[in-house]
């Protein structure tokens, strides 16, 4: 059995080959902030939903559309958010504040650079095309 360590480098390694120009580095602390969302939510295509949705697809989706998962909060139904960067990080700082009445029992990433981490992370581990370059002069 590999030490945790050891599987985050190995992690690194493999989605540093999927993700093209991504920083692998910030691949790897992504995923080190992300072992705080793995015990509610799936990653890869097909993967179940556990407590929470499985997450592949989730940029540009609508939130609470998940397929198969049904424990959405009526709160997130009507929400009518649509996932990207920018409400994702406003959502993961406090889920409760950004969605009053979520389900989701997560207190939040605190520090804005572990929130860019996990994105990062997210978008290169759910599908998602790399995050549009920063366009402001």
């Amino acid at each position: 059995m590999i030490g945790i360590r050891a599987a985050i480098v190995l992690l690194a390694v493999a989605i540093s080959s999927t993700a093209g120009a991504q920083d692998a580095d910030l691949l790897a602390e992504g995923a080190q902030v992300f072992r705080k969302c793995a015990a509610c939510h799936t990653l890869g295509e097909g993967e179940r939903n556990k407590v929470g949705p499985n997450l592949w697809g989730m940029f540009g989706r609508e939130a609470a559309t998940a397929e198969g998962f049904t424990r959405y909060s009526k709160a997130m139904k009507e929400s009518g958010i649509v996932w990207d960067d920018a409400r994702l990080d406003t959502y993961l700082e406090s889920p409760r504040k950004a969605v009053p009445g979520t389900n989701m029992a997560f207190v939040g990433i605190r520090k804005p650079e572990d929130r860019e981490k996990l994105i990062t992370f997210l978008r290169a581990e759910t599908g998602a095309p790399p995050a549009p370059e920063n366009t402001t002069p």
